[in-house]
């Protein structure tokens, strides 16, 4: 029987969080821009943790997680609403562009939506063009665990666009679906 606390990668001893961050960054998972706009300004980050709850209910809910100190959670908190923009799979310079990691970006949030197609949906929120899927959500509880909130939003309206396909990250880098053969 293995020892749970003893972590390591091919024979290299790691600390928990090490083989942690390591181990997460082995799953693939869509990713997605979360965008906001109210009173607490106007305000997008990628993510790569943001799911479905339930379809059922009230109605349907999703969660997201995102660092307490990004400003895009202090608008959401501010706000009661958010957009979960799942990116399609040619849309990996959005990610960048609201992740930070386009540094063409640096002029501030505004900038970022200046840079991508979007308009407000059904409820103000920004739905980015051309997401796979644009889940606009009012904000229902907001959890602050540890170092990021947990956000869970009932979804109010639903964009879905001709591109079907969803941008994934997995392996430290973007990734798309592929079938497998029988």
């Amino acid at each position: 029987m293995s020892n749970c606390n003893a972590s390591s990668i091919w024979g290299e001893p790691m600390d928990l969080r090490q083989s942690f961050v390591e181990g997460m960054s082995r799953a693939a998972t869509f990713v997605s821009v979360i965008t906001t706009d109210g009173p607490g300004g106007q305000h997008g980050v990628t993510v790569s943790s943001m799911t479905s709850v339930s379809a059922d209910g009230e109605a349907p809910s999703l969660l997201v997680c995102i660092h307490h100190k990004s400003p895009a959670a202090a608008a959401i908190l501010q706000n009661r609403a958010f957009c979960a923009n799942l990116l399609n799979q040619a849309q990996q310079g959005h990610s960048d562009i609201f992740s930070g990691r386009d540094k063409g970006a640096s002029g501030g949030e505004g900038s970022r939506f200046d840079r991508v197609d979007w308009q407000p949906g059904q409820g103000g929120q920004p739905v980015l063009a051309q997401a796979a899927a644009s889940f606009e959500c009012t904000l229902k509880t907001a959890l602050l665990w540890e170092t990021h909130y947990i956000l869970m939003g009932q979804v109010t309206a639903v964009t879905l666009s001709d591109r079907p396909d969803a941008l994934l990250y997995g392996n430290r880098g973007y990734r798309r679906a592929v079938g497998m053969a029988d």
